[in-house]
């Protein structure tokens, strides 16, 4: 157990081997942790638990660290497996009429995962409960990511316990921001907004401006996956700000797929013309990228090029998985075009047009094609095709 400020202790677990989660869908290169808290008090408070696959290790640290009789309530932030997925194993050790604090959506949540009738207390924004010298203010978190989302401010302490928000999938070799790799953690904090939290910004918005309005005097941020902030903690959340605005960074990614080399050397033609105009540019096979690296890149790209060969009158099957997520994150104020090779029929650079409007990006290129290898003549025009796509990058708010 370590302590977080004054009363409130960390005794969560860290992850290290963690590669993929939310299924195999996000990677997480450097593993997560499970931030579990405790606010010491008249009361004793558990704020959330651990992945379900920790249970034992994680009833072991209760018992040993606080014991099972000494924890007086829970909070669950967010019913997620994740983060309540032991709520089950913990209440086996404790009285039923235990009170589980929890927003009211988190109520239908963790009857849908549990199917027991616990002592479950629904909370709203501004709701607060006094466990002794310390009071807990909650925060409805609603879509951030979850319906069910909470988050808990601790006073006289000052610590937010902010859940998901202003957190990252990241093992450190501290629990404190502070003390670990500082381009690591915005690197993965970056990663995570931008993979988890990007299609929310419209409510996420609202939610900053929300916060603000309380007048909270944050002290220390502590989420529910990486580290905790503490040394001016109010820096996330002005990242968080900046990247819900229609966040990039002004350069292009292009992501393409080939079979024989064709389209990379149109991909690579598009580049050179891009950076002669001085725009930055990044290229991608997306068939050996991951996917979560790739979408990062593009939540901070202006551009977005996408290119395949054509295969079975359509493209290959990794621009599938690209489209699927630029449509799903909901990407604001960006510009894109496509590409592509063929030999008879080519269709692969119309369906990846088509698709990107679809999508909602401002496509503003007609597509490019090549028939077979690429000549001199047709590489010629790919720089051009840069080039043009570079001034509209430039020209584009």
């Amino acid at each position: 157990m370590i302590q977080v400020k004054d009363n409130v202790y960390w005794l969560g677990l860290r992850d290290w081997d963690l590669r993929r989660f939310h299924g195999h869908e996000l990677s997480t290169h450097r593993g997560s942790s499970y931030n579990t808290y405790l606010i010491r008090d008249e009361k004793n408070i558990l704020v959330d638990t651990v992945w379900n696959p920790f249970q034992e290790e994680f009833l072991e640290i209760i018992e040993k660290e606080v014991g099972f009789s000494n924890i007086h309530g829970i909070i669950i932030n967010h019913m997620e497996p994740d983060h309540g997925g032991s709520l089950g194993a913990l209440m086996e050790h404790l009285p039923k009429d235990t009170p589980i604090y929890c927003s009211p959506k988190g109520v239908e949540s963790i009857k849908g995962h549990f199917h027991k009738e616990w002592n479950l207390i629904p909370v709203k924004t501004g709701d607060k409960i006094n466990i002794g010298k310390s009071d807990i203010t909650f925060v409805e978190m609603t879509m951030i990511h979850w319906p069910d989302s909470l988050a808990g401010f601790v006073s006289p302490a000052n610590v937010l316990l902010s859940n998901d928000a202003f957190g990252e999938h990241y093992c450190s070799a501290s629990i404190f921001e502070d003390e670990s790799d500082p381009c690591e953690v915005n690197q993965e904090a970056l990663k995570y907004f931008a993979n988890i939290l990007a299609p929310l910004t419209p409510l996420i918005r609202k939610k900053l401006a929300e916060i603000k309005a309380l007048n909270l005097p944050v002290e220390v941020i502590a989420p529910s996956h990486g580290v905790i902030w503490r040394k001016d903690p109010m820096r996330i959340v002005e990242k968080y700000a900046q990247w819900a605005e229609d966040y990039h960074e002004g350069y292009v990614t292009i992501a393409y797929d080939t079979m024989y080399n064709s389209t990379k050397k149109m991909a690579e033609a598009i580049a050179k013309g891009i950076e002669s105009q001085g725009v930055k540019c990044k290229i991608y096979n997306s068939s050996i990228t991951d996917i979560s690296d790739l979408l990062t890149e593009m939540f901070c790209s202006k551009g977005i090029i996408l290119g395949s060969c054509t295969v079975n009158n359509g493209y290959l099957r990794s621009m599938a998985a690209v489209l699927s997520e630029i449509k799903g994150h909901k990407f604001k104020k960006k510009i894109g075009a496509a590409f592509g090779s063929s030999g008879w029929s080519n269709a692969a650079p119309e369906k990846l047009y088509d698709g990107l409007k679809d999508s909602g990006i401002d496509v503003v290129l007609e597509p490019i094609g090549v028939k077979f290898v690429p000549t001199p003549e047709d590489i010629e025009k790919c720089i051009k095709y840069g080039e043009e796509f570079a001034r509209k990058v430039k020209e584009s708010k």
